[in-house]
C-alpha cells in the first residue's frame, strides 16, 4: 500500500541511483585519457509499480547494471586496417635502410665505380705495357668490388636484424595470447550478465586484441561473456575461451605430404639457404637412385602455382639422389634419405603427387600440439590456397615480406648483377693474354665430386651451367726462346678419329686432366689438387690460353680476372693481383703468337659497358640487358618499393585513424557531456534528499497529531 514509508523507499532508492550515476561519470571523467577505456553509463530502470487508487503508483527507480559503450563491428574492421597499417609501416620503415643503402646520387657509389672499372680497361687498351694503368685498374676494380661486398652484407646484415625483431614480435604474441585467455576465464567467473559486468576485463581484453592485431592479421569471433575465440586470418585458432596455441619461430627445415598410395620411408635434406621455400612435387614416379631411371620432380618456388622451367620451356625436372650424388637446385644443394639417417638411401619408390617442401630459413609455425607444425610464414610469392594458409597482416608480415620478398629479392638480382659480372669479364679474360705466360696456374673454381659432369648438379660448380659444348685452346712455348712448341684443342677421345671436343654434360674433371695429359703428352701436365685444376709446364715450357668456345677455362678459373661467384664474395683472382702481368690486354693469334701488343681482350673487355648480356633470376627468368643497366634497374625498384610502402602505409593509417574515431563516438567520453551529467545527477541528487526530508515532514505532522 502506498504510503509515507513508500516515499522514503522511493527517495533511498533515488539517492542510491543518483550516487551511482556520479561515481559512473566520475569514473569517465578520471579516464578520459586512458589508453583502451571505454566510456560506460548506469542503466536505470523504473521499480515495480502498485495498484491503488487513484492509480498504479510507482515505487522508484532501480540502479541496474553499468553498461559500456562499444562497437565490435568497427572495432574488427579497425583491427584489420590496423594489421595492414602495420604491415606496411614495418616495410616502409626498414626499406628506408636499403634505400640509403643503394643511394647512387654519391659520386663514389655501384654505379660510378662500374663506369670507373670499364672504362680503366679501356684506358688499358691504349696503353698496355704501361704499369700505371694497370695498378690503376686493380685499385678501382678492388674499390668497386669491396662497395658491392658491402652492399651485400648490409642487406644481410638488415635480414639478420629484422630475425631479432620476428622473435621479439613471435614473443609479444605469445604473451598477449596467454593474457586473452586469462581474462576469458576471469570474464568467466566474475561476470554475471544483467547484474554485474565484468567491463574493465573487456576493456583489458578489447586493449589487448588490438596490440594483437598490430603483430599478426586476426579475425575474433565473441560467443558472449569469456567465450571469445581469437584465430588468424587464415584460420589457425590463437585462442578459443581459456585454451591458447602457440606460434614459434624456428630454424629451417622440411617438410613432407606423401599420397595415400606411397609408402615412401625417405624425405628431403639440404644444405645452403635462400629466401625462397622449395616446393618439390614428384612428376615421375621411381627410386632414389645414382643413375637413371629414378624418381623426378619438378620445382615450385611459389607454392606449386608455378613450377620453374629449363632452357626448352619445359618443367625443370630434378633427379631424386642420395647423399653421395647430391643435386644442386639454384643456390640449395638437395639429396633424399631415410627420415632420421641423411646419409641412408631409402627403400621404397616415391609416387607422382608426393610432395616435399624444403624451408631453408627460418620461418613462423603454428602448433596444435608437439607434433603438429603448420608452416604460416608470410610469403608474397606464394599464391592461391597456400597463401591463404599464411599470415598477411600485421607487422610480423611486413618483417617477413621486407626480409624475404624485398631484400631477398634485391639480394637474387644483386648476385645475378655480380655473377654475370663474374663470369663476363672472366670469359673474355681467360682466352687472353698477359705480358707474361704461365708456368703453372690454378682454377678458382673447384667441384664436389670429381667424377661428375661438370654441367651436373652433383659437380656443385660455380658457373656449371654457363658451359656449353665446344673447343678449348692451349699454347706451349719455349720458355728461354719465346717460340711455339706445340698448340692443339683438347682432345677427350684421342682413340676417335677426328677433334672430340668438351661436352659439359658428360666430361668431368677427371677427364679434364686425363685431356691435357694426353693432349700435350707431358709439356702439360694436368692434376687435381683440393678438387681444383692445376696446370703446370714442363721444365723450359711456358703455356698461354686461347680461344675457348665452352667457356671451360673461365669456369674452372684459369687464366681469369675475377673470383667468387656471388656478391658476398666477388674479388680479384689472386693470380692477377699477385702479378699485374697477368692481366690480359691481347691474345694469341691464329699462328699462336702472343700479341700482347694488341688490344683486343681489354677492349673487349672494356666493350662490356654497353654489351646486353643474359642475367637469369628466379623472379624475371633470363633477360639481356647491359650490367649497368641492370643494376640501375635494381635501384629502381628499390625506390618503386618503399614510395609504394609508404603510400600504402599512410592510405591504411588514415583508413584506421577513420574507423578508431568512429568507435571514439561511440565510446570516447566526452568531458562537456560529462559535466552536463554530473549536474544533472547532482541535481537529481538533491532533489531525492529533498523527497526524503519532505517525507520525514509528512512523517513528523502524523505524529504530532496524538500530542
Amino acid at each position: 500500500m502506498a504510503g509515507i514509508n513508500t516515499l522514503l523507499n522511493i527517495g533511498n532508492k533515488s539517492l542510491f541511483a543518483s550516487q551511482s550515476a556520479i561515481q559512473v561519470t566520475g569514473q569517465n571523467i578520471a579516464n578520459v585519457n586512458t589508453e583502451g577505456y571505454h566510456r560506460r553509463t548506469l542503466l536505470l530502470e523504473e521499480s515495480m509499480a502498485i495498484n491503488y487508487r487513484p492509480g498504479q503508483m510507482g515505487t522508484g527507480v532501480d540502479a541496474t547494471e553499468v553498461i559500456r559503450h562499444f562497437d565490435r563491428f568497427i572495432e574488427n574492421t579497425y583491427n584489420d586496417k590496423s594489421s595492414e597499417m602495420q604491415r606496411w609501416l614495418n616495410m616502409f620503415k626498414n626499406l628506408q635502410g636499403v634505400e640509403s643503402l643503394f643511394n647512387e646520387s654519391a659520386s663514389a657509389g655501384i654505379s660510378a665505380s662500374l663506369d670507373k672499372f670499364f672504362e680503366d680497361w679501356q684506358g688499358l687498351s691504349n696503353n698496355f705495357q704501361g704499369e700505371a694503368s694497370r695498378q690503376t685498374l686493380i685499385d678501382d676494380t678492388k674499390n668497386l668490388l669491396s662497395i658491392i661486398r658491402q652492399a651485400d652484407d648490409q642487406m644481410g646484415r638488415l635480414q639478420r636484424q629484422v630475425d631479432e625483431y620476428i622473435q621479439q614480435d613471435v614473443d609479444e604474441v605469445n604473451r598477449i595470447v596467454q593474457s586473452i585467455a586469462d581474462i576469458n576465464k576471469q570474464i568467466n567467473t566474475q561476470n554475471i550478465p544483467g547484474q554485474n559486468n565484468v567491463n574493465q576485463l573487456y576493456d583489458q581484453r578489447d586493449k589487448l586484441v588490438r596490440d594483437l592485431a598490430e603483430k599478426i592479421d586476426i579475425k575474433v569471433l565473441d560467443n558472449g561473456d569469456g567465450n571469445m575465440t581469437v584465430l588468424t586470418k587464415s584460420g589457425y585458432t590463437l585462442v578459443e575461451s581459456d585454451k591458447t596455441y602457440d606460434i614459434k619461430f624456428e630454424a629451417p627445415k622440411t617438410i613432407r605430404s606423401l599420397t595415400n598410395s606411397s609408402s615412401f620411408d625417405g624425405t628431403v635434406y639440404f644444405q645452403g639457404s635462400d629466401d625462397y621455400e622449395y616446393y618439390f612435387e614428384v612428376a615421375q614416379a621411381g627410386v632414389v637412385s645414382n643413375a637413371s631411371p629414378s624418381a623426378m620432380l619438378r620445382v615450385s618456388l611459389d607454392g606449386g602455382e608455378t613450377f620453374l622451367k629449363d632452357d626448352d620451356g619445359d618443367d625443370l625436372l630434378v633427379p631424386a639422389r642420395p647423399a653421395d650424388s647430391k643435386v644442386t637446385v639454384r643456390g640449395l644443394t638437395i639429396w633424399f634419405g631415410k627420415e632420421g639417417d641423411s646419409l641412408s638411401a631409402p627403400n621404397n619408390q616415391m609416387e607422382v603427387g608426393d610432395k616435399f617442401v624444403v624451408v631453408p630459413k627460418s620461418g613462423i609455425y603454428w602448433y596444435e600440439d608437439t607434433n603438429t607444425a603448420e608452416n604460416i610464414t608470410p610469403q608474397l610469392t606464394m599464391s592461391g590456397l597456400d597463401n591463404n594458409r599464411r599470415l598477411t597482416g600485421g607487422s610480423l608480415a611486413g618483417y617477413f615480406n621486407f626480409r624475404d620478398d624485398a631484400v631477398g629479392r634485391y639480394k637474387e638480382k644483386f648476385d645475378a648483377f655480380a655473377r654475370s659480372l663474374i663470369w663476363e669479364v672472366n670469359r673474355i679474360h681467360s682466352t687472353g693474354a698477359g705480358l707474361t705466360n704461365f708456368t703453372m696456374t690454378d682454377g678458382t673454381y673447384g667441384v664436389e665430386r670429381n667424377d661428375a659432369a661438370l654441367a651436373s648438379g652433383a659437380a656443385g660448380l660455380a658457373f656449371g651451367d654457363r658451359l656449353a659444348s665446344g673447343s678449348s685452346m692451349i699454347y706451349v712455348y719455349d720458355k728461354a726462346s719465346g717460340e711455339l712448341a706445340s698448340s692443339a684443342a683438347l682432345d677427350f677421345d684421342p682413340s676417335t678419329p677426328g677433334q672430340q671436343n668438351f661436352d659439359p654434360n658428360k666430361h668431368s674433371l677427371n677427364d679434364v686432366v686425363t685431356a691435357i695429359n694426353s693432349t700435350f703428352n707431358g709439356s702439360l701436365k694436368a692434376s687435381i689438387v683440393d678438387h681444383k685444376l692445376r696446370v703446370e709446364s714442363e721444365d723450359g715450357k711456358e703455356f698461354a690460353f686461347g680461344a675457348d668456345t665452352s667457356g671451360l677455362f673461365a669456369a674452372l678459373g684459369l687464366n681469369t680476372f675475377l673470383d667468387g661467384d656471388s656478391a658476398s664474395n666477388i674479388s680479384v683472382n689472386k693470380a692477377v693481383g699477385a702479378d699485374l702481368n697477368h692481366i690480359n690486354n691481347g691474345h694469341v693469334n691464329g699462328a699462336g703468337e702472343v700479341n700482347t701488343g694488341d688490344n683486343s681482350t681489354a677492349f673487349n673487355i672494356g666493350k662490356l659497358q654497353d654489351t646486353k648480356v643474359s642475367i637469369s633470376t628466379a623472379h624475371t627468368g633470363t633477360t639481356k640487358e647491359t650490367l649497368s643497366g641492370f643494376f640501375n634497374a635494381i635501384v629502381s625498384s628499390v625506390g618503386a618499393d618503399t614510395a609504394a610502402s609508404k603510400f600504402n602505409a599512410q592510405y591504411q593509417d588514415a583508413l584506421a585513424q577513420d574507423l578508431d574515431r568512429r568507435q571514439q563516438e561511440v565510446s570516447g567520453v566526452n568531458l562537456d557531456e560529462e559535466m552536463s551529467n554530473l549536474i544533472k545527477f547532482q541535481h537529481s541528487y538533491t532533489a531525492a534528499a529533498k523527497l526524503i526530508s519532505t517525507a520525514d515532514q509528512m512523517l513528523q505532522t502524523l505524529l504530532g497529531l496524538k500530542q
